[in-house]
């Protein structure tokens, strides 16, 4: 699983669909910039997490990662993960919290 589960995000219908479905069940969304060390140490993390990932390059998603942090009232970071239910962010993490073990616990979370 992992990595082949992330989902490359890059228009903002994709993000809109994605918000509406977390009403549903829980998404997850992985802010990522490729040139970042930190960045890609968390990479490597999310890779692990097994499920769907939707993921947003930060160094060319910016009007998602605005629209992100307007919907939800989260300050951007990157790297970050947001799980969204119900079209809001009930767990964020960012940098060094964001851990294979964190993210499945959150996920796991009812």
């Amino acid at each position: 699983m992992g990595a082949l589960d992330f989902e490359n995000l890059t228009e903002l219908a994709d993000l809109d669909h994605l918000f509406e479905r977390s009403r549903e069940q829980d998404v997850v969304l992985f802010l990522h910039d490729y040139w970042c060390p930190i960045s890609s140490r968390a990479y490597e993390e999310m890779a692990l997490v097994e499920g769907e990932i939707a993921l947003i390059d930060v160094a060319t998603g910016r009007d998602l990662t605005q629209t992100i942090a307007t919907r939800t009232g989260v300050k951007h970071e990157s790297p970050q993960v947001l799980i969204l239910r119900d079209a809001q962010a009930r767990w964020v993490a960012s940098h060094g919290s964001i851990t294979q073990q964190a993210v499945g616990e959150a996920m796991a979370t009812p």
